[in-house]
């Protein structure tokens, strides 16, 4: 087994924040926090209360499985790889309903700049972490 290298544990803390940000919105849009649920535009709330299941799920597994593959990750599993894999999957269909079926584009677009970044970054990250994780498995420094 290859020894672990400094750069594993900062790509894995680094995820596991930024990952604990989408679990955070998640949580609080399901369990509908008043608070959280005031501050959110009233195009994002029509669109979450018109989604259909489907939706929901794919929402979860693109969350949560990215919360998963960060742990993975700190754990040095190679599981991590697939998990980022699974969280993509569900990015991808929570996106087609969100940016193709609802229209969604319109209301980041309208959010600005920092909200459209926002948007981009997010399936840029889970894939550089997926082939970061396959990287390290690979190496044989995930197990």
């Amino acid at each position: 087994m290859a020894r672990t290298p400094i750069h594993l544990w900062i790509v894995g803390i680094l995820a596991l924040f930024w990952n604990a940000g989408g679990a955070m919105d998640y949580v609080m849009t399901r369990f509908e926090a008043a608070g959280y649920m005031a501050a959110q535009p009233p195009e994002r709330l029509a669109m979450l209360n018109d989604a259909p299941t489907w939706f929901g799920v794919t929402w979860a597994v693109g969350v949560w499985f990215s919360v998963i593959g960060s742990l993975l990750l700190l754990l040095r599993s190679r599981f991590a790889g697939p998990a980022f894999a699974l969280s993509l999957l569900g990015l991808i269909g929570s996106s087609i309903y969100t940016y193709v079926i609802a229209e969604g584009g319109r209301m980041v677009a309208a959010a600005g700049a920092g909200a459209v970044a926002f948007t981009i970054a997010i399936p840029v990250v889970i894939v550089l972490l997926w082939v970061y994780a396959r990287a390290m498995t690979r190496r044989g420094v995930l197990r």
